[in-house]
């Protein structure tokens, strides 16, 4: 059985529609790229993203934020990757 290829986000490839939030259970389309980076794990020039709706943008903000793991927010049609 093959394995099902991911997108960039971490979705199954292939899927037609918008990005959607990473936050828990939310499926609404992604309107902001948190780039993010665990000093603990990862090589500084290493670049993590989730992706936020304008609701979720604040708490998964401040989740990593807190943690001293967020770098910074940018919007969705800015993200160059």
């Amino acid at each position: 059985m093959d394995t099902p290829a991911l997108s960039l986000f971490g979705g199954p490839a292939g899927l037609e529609g918008p990005p959607v939030c990473s936050g828990k259970g939310c499926r609404r389309p992604a309107e902001w790229v948190l780039v993010w980076n665990n000093p603990k794990l990862h090589t500084p020039d290493r670049r993590k993203t989730w992706l936020a709706c304008e609701d979720h943008r604040e708490h998964l903000s401040q989740f990593l934020g807190v943690r001293g793991f967020l770098k910074e927010t940018v919007a969705l049609d800015q993200w160059q990757d």
